[in-house]
């Protein structure tokens, strides 16, 4: 079988530049696709609030439903505001394009970079999240965590090879599944509550004090580690062109509809958590959404659906990073700010190099942080709100620029989703500093500075490039040496080619001794191909040095008058390994004599039978 049909039997036939718009996203497909990370954070959401309320008691966790609804709140400023970044930006990018637009190249870089990373940390929160759901109902697994990780995150990495179309028709059931098993838990919690039935153990209230020891950094953090609940939701905006036609139409009721479903689910886990007297598990083996599943509905056949259901979606909440990442290195490639090949599509319409990268990275993660959700919980989520932040803030200064019927309206809505998310960077940045957001904080402005050096490069490359259509082409002979090891069939095809372009060509041959090279030139000249020979010795066997010598010589000699080339002799193998049982000095002098400015390198190859 030959690697092509590998290929193929792998990540399927290739196709059409036509069959794009087959790839793209209806509704119901869009949602498992690019909510999935929105949607899964709610397995983690709540019990990330408890365990920093846990810090001072369990009476705290009266707190955790207030917390719950201002996460709620900011949740829908949010799908407000990013409904009207579909709306202006239809052709996807969300924060990056609106930063970009409105605030200028050098901060939709930084929305950009944060975005990346926070794609990047939502593979390995998610994959590393379903693991402990695994491990939560079957606790001999839990030795294993790293290498199930791995699994996870490159079977999502074939998946997602294989085209949009074809992972969304795999990862739809799995989420349509956790969202009927969530709403089921939701409502068989609220039908105890209501009726007093079941493990039902506390009423449901909104505190009117602080309890001692309650403090508003501890409330604080408790808040910042809920709001990963809120990551995800950018990714529809960034995928607008996507969608299936009408695609803002289709985008817009997608985000609104997450927007419920988060509302629902996560209020719903918390206020079931809340009356369930659900403690978090220090050690994480157990989750709390495990627990509560368990006083709901026993450790019976539903319990396991639902752990099943829960690791299918925190595994697939990583296919919004697979779908959000490669789409926007794509557009950011497209801008000169990411290296170009992120911008190709594969035979599968896929963007491959933003796929692979995205699962290297999100596999050193894994493998560095030992596949625990909250080591990676703390470098969560600051680049996502610092997006949502730039975002909020370039659609102030557009509607005020643009002026438009109800910006008035628009701008004070975006306004207080800039506050209120600069605010939670800023709470993040501090409560989480010492447990890993400093990496993030370094990060970030590093890659910031690789991405504007990119983006300086391609511009240098661009002028010295750019050719002007009324300068005529410029016409010069060339001089053409042929570096020799002896007279064989690889040579004889060489110096051929090289008399059929120009009849200035010389061969250069280096011996290691006088005899060596008097033994050469006596066999050359009864050859006589028609071209001269040249025959240096060197006294250090070196073969480099001498050719670099010679150039230089010939080119002091005919100035810009002529052009250097220097055709190299090589064969090439019938099998892959057999090469290593020959010299590579035709590719270590092509590598040499690239570098070498106004030096034409090419090779002739010559192919072996067998």
């Amino acid at each position: 079988m030959t690697s092509q049909q590998i290929k193929r039997l792998v990540l399927g036939r290739p196709l059409k530049s036509s069959e794009a718009e087959a790839e793209k996203m209806p509704m119901w497909k869009a949602l498992p696709i690019l909510s999935s990370d929105a949607l899964s954070s709610v397995a983690y959401g709540t019990e990330m609030i408890l365990l920093e309320l846990a810090t001072v008691g369990a009476y705290a966790f009266s707190f955790s439903i207030p917390i719950a609804l201002a996460i709620i709140l900011l949740i829908s400023i949010l799908i407000i505001s990013y409904r009207q970044v579909i709306d202006v930006y239809p052709q996807g990018g969300g924060a990056y394009m609106v930063a970009k637009e409105n605030l200028g190249m050098i901060w939709g870089r930084l929305a950009g970079v944060s975005l990346l990373i926070d794609y990047t940390l939502t593979v390995a929160v998610s994959i590393s999240a379903g693991v402990l759901a695994i491990t939560s109902a079957y606790h001999a697994a839990a030795p294993y965590v790293v290498p199930i990780g791995l699994l996870f995150t490159w079977f999502m990495v074939w998946m997602n090879l294989r085209g949009t179309s074809e992972s969304g028709n795999v990862f739809a059931f799995p989420t349509y599944l956790f969202i009927f098993c969530m709403i089921a838990l939701v409502g068989k919690g609220i039908f105890d509550w209501i009726t007093g039935t079941g493990h039902v153990a506390h009423s449901v209230s909104v505190p009117t004090n602080f309890p001692v020891g309650l403090t508003w950094f501890v409330i604080l953090k408790a808040f910042s580690s809920g709001c990963s609940a809120v990551t995800g939701i950018e990714a529809i905006s960034n995928a607008v062109p996507h969608f299936r036609r009408p695609s803002q139409k289709n985008a817009k009721r997608t985000m609104v509809t997450l927007g419920t479903l988060l509302a629902v689910i996560f209020g719903g886990v918390t206020v079931l958590a809340r009356s369930y007297n659900i403690h978090p598990d220090p050690t994480g083996t157990n989750s709390v959404l495990s627990m509560i599943a368990e006083d709901a509905f026993g450790r019976g056949t539903f319990f396991y659906v639902i752990q099943l259901a829960t690791t299918a979606i925190l595994t697939l909440a990583a296919n919004t990073s697979f779908n959000g990442f490669p789409i926007l290195a794509s557009i950011m490639a497209q801008d000169k700010n990411m290296p170009r090949m992120f911008s190709n599509r594969g035979d599968r319409l896929a963007f491959n190099y933003g796929i692979i990268t995205l699962g290297i990275l999100a596999s050193i993660l894994l493998i560095i942080f030992h596949g625990r959700t909250d080591a990676l919980i703390p470098l969560y989520a600051i680049g996502v709100f610092l997006s949502f932040t730039m975002a909020q803030l370039g659609l102030v200064l557009k509607w005020r620029r643009d002026k438009s019927k109800g910006w008035q309206k628009k701008a004070i809505i975006n306004g207080v989703g800039a506050v209120v998310t600069f605010c939670v960077v800023i709470i993040f940045s501090v409560t989480k500093f010492k447990e890993g957001a400093w990496i993030v904080i370094v990060i970030s402005p590093l890659l910031l500075w690789f991405i504007t050096n990119i983006s300086k490069h391609y511009d240098n490359v661009g002028k010295q490039l750019r050719v002007e259509l009324t300068e005529p082409l410029p016409i010069t002979e060339t001089v053409i040496i042929v570096p020799i090891a002896g007279i064989h069939k690889v040579v004889l095809s060489t110096i051929a080619y090289a008399k059929s372009l120009t009849p200035n060509v010389v061969a250069f041959y280096v011996a290691f001794s006088p005899e060596d090279a008097k033994k050469m030139e006596e066999k050359w000249e009864q050859w006589n191909p028609g071209v001269r020979l040249v025959v240096v010795v060197s006294r250090y066997r070196t073969l480099v040095k001498p050719l670099l010598e010679f150039i230089g010589r010939v080119e002091h000699r005919y100035g810009e008058d002529k052009k250097v080339t220097v055709l190299l002799p090589e064969f090439i193998t019938h099998k892959w390994w057999h090469r290593w049982l020959h010299n590579q000095s035709a590719f270590r002098l092509r590598n040499l004599l690239l570098k070498r400015k106004d030096v034409v390198v090419s090779t002739v190859p010559f192919h072996l039978n067998d």
